[in-house]
């Protein structure tokens, strides 16, 4: 009977195999350099020396670049002289090699184009090298999957970072474009550069959920959180067709679509709990379930994830079908990677990394946050930025604070001027104003609405997250 195949034996047959690489394409680079100077100009800033296979052709890229920087001439002479000068001139083959270059190449005119076949084969190579680090890194027993996954995914995606280089724009290309955008603008009144937060007053104030920011939005139990994120991430998923990513650490996902059809149908999520729906909510239940059934929204209702966790989860749902949201629900419900000594540490930690995420993939992150109860004992109980629950270094990494107070809550009298209505307070907008938008809570569909002027507000239960 024959043995299994040893995996540990393959993988060091792959390992022992010649790593990619074109030494015909190193040498024209290198010659095109010598023949026309020029060219380098468009390199210098997409190749590098350790792009190179032949040490030798690390040597004198290395070469090129110092005498580059020192606005000297790139030819045989000043080539040869410098590596003469450092004792390196045999190494790289000796005045004839550096001739044998020069001579080899007809123009410097395809340099450009074999430079995309040496960084191909380099970036081929750091493929190579990042994988045998994985597989190294993962028979040590001491290390956990979360961070093994992590460091993982984090070195794959920092050569993929390595594909897309900056490059200037000139002012004239800026101005064109800038002047198309806001000749759109005053076309489009109500445009958002980033993604829509689904209320006029809202975007008006905020220009949207913007890429890289991280949204907060917090408010004491029984004030709306997830409805209110829910009520956005449905907006944009299904008015702008933005993919949202869900990430529901306190209800499942099942409960969470129940308020989604709900909010969206404009159906009474009790009617529907206790199964008593008439023909018209059912329609209207149908009618919200195929608009959401083909909205691109995903949601992951595993609980006490951690940052490595939600950060690996998104960058494969990224790589996958697009991310253009993420909405976390709630941020005090995320565990640590780590072990610290208090509770804050975490939540700075995780506060810390959300924001990161947001970076990373460019992209809104809104995090739900939970309040000190300490603003009960205040007269005015809306939420101040020192409200926020055991971490300082929330209001320090949020771009924008959104704080939710609905005064029905406390003061439930039927003349209450406030009932049906929420404020939508913005505590903090690190590139905008900060103030107030109110919207219409309707409760007994668990949805938020524009507040048409002149559009008396209806009495909602005083309830529901």
């Amino acid at each position: 009977m024959a043995s299994p195949a040893d995996p540990n034996r393959a993988s060091d047959d792959l390992l022992r195999r010649v790593p990619p690489h074109s030494v015909e394409a190193e040498q024209a680079v290198l010659g095109g350099i010598f023949i026309r100077n020029s060219v380098f100009h468009t390199l210098v800033d997409s190749l590098s020396a350790e792009d190179f296979y032949l040490p030798a052709h690390q040597t004198l890229y290395a070469c090129f670049l110092e005498l580059y920087r020192r606005n000297a001439p790139i030819d045989l002479v000043s080539v040869a002289t410098y590596l003469k000068d450092q004792g390196k001139l045999e190494v790289v083959g000796g005045a004839a090699y550096l001739s044998e270059l020069a001579q080899t190449v007809v123009s410097g005119a395809n340099a450009e184009y074999y430079s995309t076949i040496v960084r191909d084969k380099a970036l081929q190579r750091s493929l190579i090298g990042a994988c045998s680090d994985i597989i190294s890194n993962c028979f040590d027993q001491s290390r956990t999957v979360e961070a093994l996954l992590d460091e993982s995914e984090q070195a794959v995606f920092s050569i993929s970072e390595r594909t897309t280089g900056k490059v200037f724009k000139s002012s004239k290309e800026l101005v064109n474009r800038v002047f198309e955008d806001l000749t759109k603008r005053m076309e489009r009144k109500e445009m958002v550069t980033g993604v829509t937060t689904g209320y006029n007053r809202l975007d008006q104030m905020t220009a949207g959920l913007q890429p890289s920011d991280l949204v907060i939005v917090a408010a004491r139990p029984s004030m709306g959180k997830t409805a209110f994120a829910l009520n956005m991430a449905m907006r944009a998923a299904v008015q702008d067709n933005v993919p949202v990513a869900i990430y529901s650490l306190e209800m499942s996902m099942d409960q969470l679509m129940m308020r989604m059809l709900c909010a969206w149908g404009k159906v009474d999520l009790g009617h529907l709990r206790r199964g008593f729906l008439d023909s018209e909510e059912w329609y209207r239940l149908y009618h919200a379930a195929d608009v959401l059934g083909q909205a691109p929204i995903y949601i992951d209702d595993t609980p006490a994830l951690s940052p490595l966790e939600l950060r690996a989860r998104t960058r494969r749902l990224k790589a996958e079908s697009g991310v253009g949201l993420v909405m976390v629900d709630y941020l005090q419900l995320m565990r640590g990677s780590r072990r610290t000594d208090s509770r804050e540490q975490e939540i700075s930690e995780i506060s810390r990394s959300l924001k990161g995420l947001a970076k990373e993939m460019d992209i809104p992150v809104v995090a739900l946050s939970q309040l000190n109860r300490k603003l009960e004992e205040r007269t005015d109980k809306r939420p101040l930025l020192s409200d926020l629950r055991e971490s300082g270094a929330i209001e320090q990494d949020a771009d924008v604070i959104m704080f939710i107070y609905r005064d029905e809550v406390y003061h439930k009298q039927p003349d209450n001027p406030h009932q049906g209505t929420a404020e939508i307070i913005i505590g903090k907008q690190r590139n905008g104003p900060i103030g107030t938008a109110t919207l219409a809570y309707l409760g007994s569909y668990t949805a938020f609405e524009d507040l048409e002027p002149g559009l008396s507000p209806q009495p909602s239960e005083a309830g529901g997250e």
